[in-house]
């Protein structure tokens, strides 16, 4: 057989391409086994994507752990950690005596969920009506029956019931811990100390305008959570266990307290009266000793009052005070220089001032009283010699003492709500003869009781306007105040002119309007009034009116002003001497037994 062999050349540019054989026998050329380079704008397109996505992620990192590092470390450690603000009693609160009038205690609202019973709903009510007070078997089984779960049954179960209940093992039956406040005396100082919500904060009196004063400062206790969320506990923060003893004293004495509100209780029953107030006060310093307004409330169930019975009326409603304020005018009258304590004026009974009519309240009875000197006005109460005395000062005058005395001003005193007075306009005033003839026998005008007793105890302490106070101070259990008001006095009524006034006020006592106020062995000065209430539509009521006594003593030594406010009386008889004067005799008995003030002349 005959090879041919072929020839290769040399310079050819033809490459010999290595082969092998396949497992199958098939020869494959290496070739097809060798990657094809990529093309070189491929590569860098790579390359490129790689780098941009390289240099994204670094800015990001930048900005998570660089930029927004603290934002992120804020919200992991809000993550991570519980801020618990463990709950702290409010302060309590206590009269000058150091007696109980509002503290925290435990209590427990007690659920039912009769879907979990494994009795009877009506086995369920006969096992709580004998333990729960004023809940019936009848009662506890409608409330079964509203829902089949969450019902609550008492918002603030004692704790001695709430163990009886516990003992029962009843399933079913919830009880949950927490704080109520508890107002020991009821009704008897809720216009002064207020209550707390459910949320435990102050609505009225005290527990509202002394908020800071009660509330104890509390630290923030720091838990840690663990990734499966539970709380694993942190360090305690120094002092974390302890809080103060400090007491809220007030300047009440609750036993003056419980006449006063005795006292006015029986008078508006028996003059089937719409409301009525007692205040006394220390005529130095201002300081409250008993503050009554009835109707009242019970603090610890507020929620079955009206509303309008939380408002301590003797500081949010004003009145025309009527002949209470005579002494005012007379003081007024004698610092201006327009009369002297000896002064005569002649009571003709009935004068008309402009188109009005003026008279002395007995003028149809009595008639006039012809000369009449200025401490003989104030026994009879005369209007129409009041009127004599305030003609005898220029209107301007007149007005302007009254500013003084801060009619439409608020005292400042340590509760919510108080209400300045209604004084006319000076224009007004002085355009018209008539306003100040009325002014000058206290109607025209209005002030709230408690701005008559300031005013009042002006008379009492020397002529300086005190500020009324409820507030004694934090007082610690040594007795060492933490925190003590701080009071202000102003002049308005020289020494001289007080206590000219404070005679001619005892003579009322003694020989007036007074005399059911008089106390024998001692020396009281005082003042009736009974005064039309304005109209609605105008003008005056015919029938309606507002009877009112203020009393001061010990004469020789003032030390306290008494002053009862008593709001339509019905009966024929009402007057200030009939219905509020018999108030403040009561009161002042039980202030001489308590404070022993002796008898004029052993002093």
């Amino acid at each position: 057989m005959t090879k041919v062999k072929r020839r290769v050349k040399k310079n050819s540019t033809q490459t010999a391409i290595p082969k092998e054989k396949n497992s199958g026998g098939k020869v494959v050329a290496l070739s097809d086994r060798i990657p094809v380079s990529l093309p070189k704008k491929r590569l860098l397109l790579v390359w490129g994507i790689i780098l941009v996505g390289g240099l994204g992620l670094g800015l990001n990192l930048y900005r998570l752990q660089i930029v927004r590092a603290p934002v992120l470390e804020e919200k992991a450690r809000q993550q991570q950690m519980v801020y618990m603000r463990p709950y702290i009693p409010r302060r309590p609160i206590i009269d000058r005596q150091g007696t109980i009038l509002a503290t925290d205690r435990l209590v427990y609202s007690l659920y039912a969920h009769p879907k979990l019973f494994k009795i009877s709903r009506e086995e369920m009510a006969v096992k709580l009506a004998g333990i729960l007070p004023n809940k019936t078997t009848e009662e506890l089984v409608s409330k079964f029956n509203q829902s089949e779960s969450g019902i609550r049954l008492v918002y603030a179960l004692p704790e001695e019931i709430a163990d009886k209940i516990s003992a029962l093992s009843l399933d079913g039956i919830e009880l949950l811990r927490q704080y109520s406040r508890l107002y020991p005396q009821q009704e008897l100082a809720s216009e002064v100390v207020g209550y707390v919500d459910m949320d435990h904060r102050g609505q009225a009196g005290v527990e509202y305008s002394q908020q800071k004063l009660l509330e104890r400062a509390v630290l923030t206790l720091q838990l840690n959570r663990a990734g499966n969320g539970a709380l694993m506990p942190a360090h305690l923060p120094e002092g974390f266990l302890n809080y103060d003893e400090l007491q809220l004293q007030l300047t009440l004495d609750l036993r003056l307290q419980r006449v006063a509100n005795l006292a006015l209780k029986q008078k508006l029953a028996e003059f089937d009266a719409k409301r009525g107030s007692v205040i006394v006060m220390d005529v130095r310093d201002g300081s409250i000793l008993a503050l009554v307004c009835e109707p009242s409330y019970n603090p610890n169930q507020y929620y079955n009052y009206d509303v309008g019975l939380f408002r301590n009326w003797t500081i949010t409603d004003v009145y025309e005070p009527g002949s209470t304020f005579k002494p005012i005018n007379v003081a007024i009258a004698l610092d201006a220089g327009a009369i002297q304590p000896n002064s005569v004026f002649y009571d003709q009974g009935l004068i008309k001032i402009d188109t009005w009519e003026i008279a002395n309240y007995d003028y149809y009875t009595r008639g006039a009283y012809g000369n009449i000197n200025v401490t003989k006005i104030l026994e009879t109460s005369n209007n129409v010699g009041m009127v004599q005395i305030i003609k005898q000062m220029k209107a301007a005058t007149f007005y302007g003492a009254l500013e003084r005395l801060g009619i439409e001003e608020r005292m400042g005193i340590d509760l919510p709500g108080e209400a300045g007075g209604q004084l006319k306009d000076r224009n007004q005033f002085l355009a018209s003869e008539v306003e100040a003839a009325t002014t000058s026998f206290g109607q025209g005008f209005s002030l709230t009781p408690l701005k008559l007793a300031q005013l009042q105890a002006a008379i009492a302490n020397g002529g300086k306007l005190v500020t009324p106070h409820v507030i004694r101070g934090l007082v610690d259990p040594q007795g060492n105040y933490q925190y003590k008001p701080r009071l202000q006095t102003k002049p308005v009524f020289s020494p001289e002119t007080s206590q000219t006034v404070l005679q001619m006020m005892e003579s009322v006592v003694a020989n007036g309007t007074g005399k059911t106020a008089a106390i024998p062995g001692y020396r009281i000065a005082g003042k009736t009034g009974t005064a039309q209430k304005a109209s609605p539509s105008g003008g005056y009521s015919e029938t309606a009116k507002i009877t009112s006594f203020v009393g001061i003593l010990p004469v020789e030594s003032p030390r306290y002003v008494v002053v009862a406010v008593v709001d339509e009386p019905k009966r024929d008889n009402a007057f200030g001497s009939t219905v509020a004067a018999p108030i403040v005799k009561s009161v002042m008995e039980s202030l001489i037994a308590i404070e022993g003030i002796p008898p004029a002349g052993f002093q």
